[in-house]
């Protein structure tokens, strides 16, 4: 896994290829390592991703939203309308920054 830390947020990579292994993975180790962060998942490099391969990262995104930090994956393959409320999922770095901003601003006024 790749790691490059923000001011704002932390973005993690997968460096092996494997998107669901990565979902695996991240559902152990975010707890343990990442649980003050707002985390960007960076998947950009997997351009064929398919909506299956996407959900598999829903567990891990509704844990760490409800501990009141972000959740954004970065990606453009899937169609955002075929994508569930649920999961948070962005084209761009740029608009994962300011989901995040958004986000913050939202657990400020208390929503």
């Amino acid at each position: 896994m790749k790691i490059s830390v923000n001011d704002k947020f932390t973005v993690l990579a997968d460096d092996r290829g494997d998107v669901v292994a990565f979902a695996d993975y991240l559902e152990h180790i975010v707890p343990k390592k990442f649980e003050n962060d707002h985390l960007v998942i960076d998947l950009l490099p997997f351009a064929d991703l398919e909506l299956s391969q996407l959900l598999s990262f829903m567990k891990i995104s509704t844990y760490h939203r409800s501990s009141k930090h972000s959740f954004v994956i970065v990606n453009d393959a899937v169609d955002v309308d075929e994508i569930p409320d649920e999961l948070v999922v962005v084209p761009t770095f740029q608009e994962a920054a300011d989901i995040i901003e958004m986000e913050e601003i939202e657990r400020d006024l208390g929503f």
